[in-house]
């Protein structure tokens, strides 16, 4: 029994990023499932970020906290610089309002919680990625509010408070998770598990996936035209501010160039409708919920890519 699961965990560690794609697609196709695994959402986001922090080397954390400088520029990069430019380049497009209004919302948001995990996947810098999700969401209810109502005209509230408190649960479990299994596992096994570590990360991220679909296979049937328009316009969208991130980016190297592009196109909608409360439009939802298909099919798609783009940089940096 042991081996068989350490085999299936192995086998889609070893397949991760295809195996993202179609998990996300379960979600659509099967929705009593994504609405059984709703309440699975929470441990289901936890899970890989442990993981991640497990396998990481923790004095990579330090040494961006000895940067506090690059820290905050990325930071204002995230939260006001790439929506900004976002809003700017749509606004000319003639879009339909609740779409453009759900495009830019979504980019004045942090990064996804699963940038750590989906950096290691691919093989990006994910200690940067780490402390980059953990001090934007701490900003975002301070930057979100106020360029919500200047760009868009649209009221947020965000409970400071209950909100920090929330986020400190989530690092604070994460890390003390995370620093147990250190504790309890040496080193070396846990680099000799590196790819069953990845295939639990990836169940995890799948559940998500599917849990976050809940709702959206019936406003597909509702609105069909809309849903296709908004996962196009987040597919390009994604993919766009990835590769301007990226390239923005690219003298500081690499691997972090890239995770820093996965964190610009990757963002966290779920703290945007915490703000909205009950007030979102329908094509808003609409949007946030197909906005979750690319982050988890993109990978795939782009991971020839990425590789190619780390293999160029590797002799350079020996």
């Amino acid at each position: 029994m042991r081996r068989a699961t350490v085999h299936f965990f192995t086998v889609i560690g070893a397949h991760a990023t295809g195996f993202l794609g179609v998990g996300v697609l379960i979600g659509l196709a099967v929705p009593p499932l994504a609405h059984a695994l709703r309440p699975l959402l929470m441990p289901a986001m936890l899970i890989p970020l442990v993981l991640a922090l497990v396998r990481l080397d923790w004095g990579a954390f330090g040494a961006y906290a000895r940067r506090p400088g690059l820290i905050a520029l990325m930071t204002v990069w995230l939260l006001g610089f790439s929506p900004l430019l976002l809003w700017l380049a749509l606004k000319p497009l003639g879009l339909p309002e609740s779409l453009f209004v759900a495009l830019v919302l979504a980019t004045l948001s942090a990064p996804i919680v699963a940038s750590a995990a989906i950096s290691l996947l691919v093989g990006f810098d994910a200690a940067l990625a780490v402390v980059v999700v953990v001090v934007t969401t701490a900003l975002v209810p301070l930057t979100l509010p106020p360029l919500a109502a200047s760009l868009l005209g649209v009221a947020l509230k965000l409970d400071m408070l209950t909100f920090m408190i929330r986020l400190g649960l989530i690092v604070g479990v994460a890390f003390g998770g995370a620093a147990v299994v250190r504790h309890l596992i040496p080193g070396e096994t846990v680099a000799r598990s590196a790819q069953v570590l990845d295939g639990i990360a990836v169940v995890s991220m799948i559940v998500f996936a599917v849990a976050i679909m809940d709702g959206v296979t019936a406003l597909a049937l509702e609105k069909p035209a809309y849903v296709v328009g908004a996962t196009a316009a987040a597919f390009a969208a994604n993919v766009a501010l990835q590769g301007l991130a990226t390239a923005v980016w690219l003298r500081l190297g690499v691997r972090q160039a890239l995770a820093i592009g996965l964190m610009t196109g990757n963002r966290n909608m779920g703290l945007v409708l915490v703000g909205l409360g009950g007030d979102a439009p329908l094509e808003v939802i609409a949007f946030f919920a197909v906005g979750q298909i690319p982050m988890y099919i993109l990978p795939g798609l782009l991971v020839q890519l990425y590789r190619q783009l780390l293999a160029r940089a590797q002799p350079a940096g020996r």
